[in-house]
């Protein structure tokens, strides 16, 4: 007998008879949303990097104190990756009698990948707007392209030429943006642009000399990715990795809560697919006990049986899922193409994995959830063709939903792509069905005691939920969880977005002045006065190198991760404080009392903290201006970077260190009709490092602004799979309510009437799951929002409201569409098929 031939011809014949459109649209429909979010997000995860990557001038950059072996190369180019040279070290450049340190990076042709260099040929009239442009190509052999800080100092203008090393050139252009410029406070030397060409001519590069060479990489994501893994099992000392989120700290918050954002909408489409599966399995399985009665009448065996339809299941479930991935496509290429149009950004195209991960999550779903009932359907006596009421009592047992449940466990793992996430919701998704059950059994147990209370059309309604109480219970659930994961998405996307905006609000500072002096506070105060701009608040900086850890000298050899060694190498910034900022949180410890005056005492942020191995209690020695500090670790600080305000990693009482010579550091907010003020900034206070931010966060309230339509569009089409997930949840009881609809209109019940008993019983299941939906979704907006998203939790009160009528309405909507068949199907003809 062969099996599998005879399953896909039971599979051709239920196909066209209709008894597999529920599971067909349950299943196409979970993996074509599965599919769509899997597409969408990989698309829209690979654009938010490369704008991010527009940042770093590349998609990855290898960066080292020493020339960079050839091997990197050949590898990129052999993948097919784009390559570019560039080299960073410090020297004096000369115009006339003055000069200064300036930070000089010679660069190869195709500089920058990523990103937009972009110049002006305006350089002496800093007061007027200077129209600036895209070059065709990088500085010219003989030629140089400075900054605003350099041309300021030594007064230039184009066709000047200044000395270089050995060498002189001219100075064609003034850089007005350039996109892998660091905003660290290591980069602040002004800077300026030469040809690769012209570096042997300087004669600057020598034995010892301080020279960060970088090399530029570009291409596809995951050919980059396969390059990455590849170079860091082969990076030697003074070698190290950087991308998006190494080289760029204030756009990792953005892209990491984004990817974190996308996943959760990936895991809400999970939940709806897997309920739709589920209850659409169930029907399956009870439209085919007859099939297997008599099956079992002509002598097939129970193993003959199981194998029939896991065959069966197989075939169906590659078929219907490869529809799903189709209509996946599909459904992306439209949100692509409409995300591209209003946000103007070209988007790349998608790989293949999400189309590979829908095709799994069908097949694991939906043999997780049959499995089990195939194992009770091969069981069903040849009794039943005698006694229909017989083998159908296990059709939704426990087991079967158990095991459906530990598979949507682990594809919630997978889906999530971190453990904390999906550890979070799948915890309050399981306590969710427990509760959920819990109180849908005994609201309806309380319903029963108002029955005798009731008349007409309430009393049937109320009626007709006793009557299924099983059944029942499982479509609370099924509802509520649905409904829970459309309004855990909108909170946390409300959430996200007002956070979001919140964090960086329209007056974020622009522009950072540092190396300020003690001497210069109040005529810098003065000047702020005379300008009519609001004087910032100003912060001490103290330069101390951290040279032991309780008694323990700290080596950078000793750590392997390159973020401790650089750290450990340099001097840290410490600053001193009597309160705590209010962008600063203590996570572990506590702040000084009183100033802290007397205490020897210091807080530090908590990744710095983590990268170093510094522990609460910890005691540090730091050398400041040749003198030993020693300061106990009493509060570990999380604080929030992305602000764009003036943070420390270290920070101690104002008594501690006001004895240490100091520099100030502040951040201002300019507008455009202010920014002449920097260049008289600039003359009455040459020593000031004036950074200019404004570009970067451009880009950032870009990329939030791209995240906000694509969280839109993601949320859009999880609402569409809600909204399947309802229909199928009323679907399932289809044939009950056609058998039901004949009887009552045999005896006297008109489609009026029997519309207004189903109103009843959908509205009751509908607001009742939608309740307690509501309440699961707020817990779990603060459980994520708090442990995973790290956002503050703002309980909405009207997330109740929404949930009792969402589900109220959306079930008598949905379920009223799912049984119209039910009331224009003739009545005799059902009978008929009872008989």
């Amino acid at each position: 007998m062969n099996l599998p031939r005879i399953s896909f011809r039971m599979l051709v014949c239920d196909w066209r008879a209709g008894e597999l459109n529920l599971l067909l649209f349950a299943l196409v429909i979970a993996v074509g949303g599965i599919a769509t979010v899997g597409f969408f997000v990989d698309r829209v995860q690979l654009t938010l990097s490369r704008q991010g990557n527009q940042l770093l001038g590349a998609d990855l950059i290898i960066v080292s104190d020493h020339q960079i072996s050839q091997h990197y190369t050949d590898e990129a180019l052999r993948l097919g990756l784009v390559v570019s040279n560039a080299l960073k070290f410090p020297s004096m450049v000369a115009k006339g009698e003055n000069s200064l340190l300036t930070e000089i990076k010679a660069v190869a042709t195709d500089y920058p990948l990523r990103g937009e260099l972009r110049i002006s040929d305006n350089i002496s009239n800093v007061s007027s707007p200077r129209a600036d442009y895209i070059p065709n190509a990088i500085p010219s052999s003989g030629s140089v392209w400075v900054d605003d800080k350099l041309a300021n100092r030594l007064t230039l203008k184009q066709g000047d030429t200044i000395e270089v090393g050995a060498t002189k050139l001219t100075v064609t252009a003034l850089i007005t943006q350039e996109p892998d410029h660091s905003i660290g406070f290591i980069s602040l030397a002004p800077r300026l642009l030469i040809n690769a060409v012209d570096l042997p001519a300087t004669n600057l590069i020598k034995q010892g000399s301080r020279v960060t060479y970088r090399l530029l990489i570009a291409g596809d994501a995951g050919l980059v990715k396969s390059f990455k893994s590849w170079a860091q099992a082969r990076l030697v000392l003074g070698e190290r990795i950087e991308d998006i989120r190494d080289a760029r700290p204030e756009i990792k918050t953005v892209l990491e809560r984004a990817e974190k954002f996308l996943s959760l909408a990936a895991m809400a489409s999970v939940v709806l697919a897997t309920v739709a599966i589920a209850l659409a399995v169930r029907q399956f399985i009870l439209r085919h006990l007859d099939t297997c009665a008599v099956m079992r009448c002509l002598g097939t065996s129970q193993k003959k049986i199981l194998k029939l339809y896991l065959y069966y299941f197989i075939m169906f479930g590659i078929a219907a899922s490869s529809i799903g991935c189709v209509l996946g496509l599909i459904s992306q290429e439209v949100l692509t193409y409409w995300l591209s149009t209003i946000a103007e950004v070209e988007i790349p195209p998608p790989s293949l994995l999400p189309a590979i991960h829908g095709l799994l999550f069908g097949m694991a779903i939906l043999l997780g959830f049959a499995l089990p009932p195939l194992l009770n359907l091969k069981s069903v006596p040849a009794l039943r063709v005698l006694h229909r009421d017989i083998g159908s009592q296990n059709t939704g047992s426990l087991a079967g939903y158990a095991t459906g449940l530990v598979t949507l466990l682990v594809l919630f793992l997978w889906q999530a792509g971190d453990a904390q996430l999906g550890i979070s919701v799948m915890s309050t998704f399981i306590l969710a069905v427990v509760v959920f059950g819990f109180f849908g059994f005994l609201m309806i147990k309380i319903l029963s005691s108002l029955l005798g209370q009731t008349r007409g059309v309430w009393h049937y309604g109320l009626a007709s939920i006793l009557r299924r109480t099983a059944i029942n219970v499982v479509q609370i659930i099924a509802i509520g969880l649905g409904i829970m994961a459309l309004l855990t998405l909108t909170l946390i996307q409300n959430n996200f977005l007002q956070d979001w905006r919140a964090g960086l609000p329209s007056d974020t500072p622009n522009y950072f002045l540092v190396n300020i002096q003690t001497d210069q506070l109040r005529p810098l105060e003065n000047f702020f006065e005379q300008n009519e701009i609001l004087s910032p608040t100003v912060f001490p900086m103290v330069r101390g190198r951290l040279i032991s850890i309780n008694n323990k000298i700290v080596l950078s050899e000793n750590y392997f991760d390159t973020r401790a060694k650089r750290l450990i190498e340099r001097e840290f910034n410490l600053s001193w404080a009597e309160e705590i900022r209010s962008d600063n949180k203590i996570i572990a410890g506590h702040w000084w009392e009183n100033g802290g005056i007397g205490e020897a005492v210091v807080s530090i942020e908590e990744g710095v903290a983590k990268t170093i191995g510094i522990h609460l209690g910890d005691v540090l020695t730091y050398e400041i201006a040749g003198q030993i500090l020693s300061v106990t670790v009493t509060s570990l600080r999380k604080v929030n970077w992305d602000s764009f305000r003036v943070n420390f990693f270290v920070v101690t009482p104002p008594s501690i260190l006001k004895q240490y010579p100091a520099t100030y550091i502040t951040s201002l907010y300019l507008q455009k009709k202010q920014l002449t003020v920097i260049n008289k900034l600039v003359k009455n206070f040459p020593n000031f490092l004036v950074i200019d931010v404004e570009a970067i966060i451009a880009q950032v309230q870009k990329i939030m602004e791209q995240v906000t339509k694509a969280i839109e569009f993601v949320f859009l089409f999880t609402l569409l799979s809600g909204l399947a997930v309802l229909y199928a949840a009323i679907v399932t009881t289809h044939d009950e309510r056609v058998y039901e609809a004949a009887i009552f209109r045999v005896l006297g019940a008109n489609r009026r009437q029997l519309v207004r008993v189903w109103v009843i019983e959908f509205a009751i299941l509908g607001g009742l799951a939608g309740l307690l939906a509501a309440i699961g979704a707020s817990s779990l907006n603060y459980i994520v929002g708090k442990y995973a998203l790290n956002m503050p939790y703002t309980f909405n009160p009207w997330v109740f409201l929404t949930g009792l009528l969402f589900g109220g309405i959306g079930v008598v909507v949905v379920g009223l569409i799912g049984t119209r068949g039910a009331l224009t199907r003739p009545p005799l003809q059902t009978l008929r098929k009872i008989a």
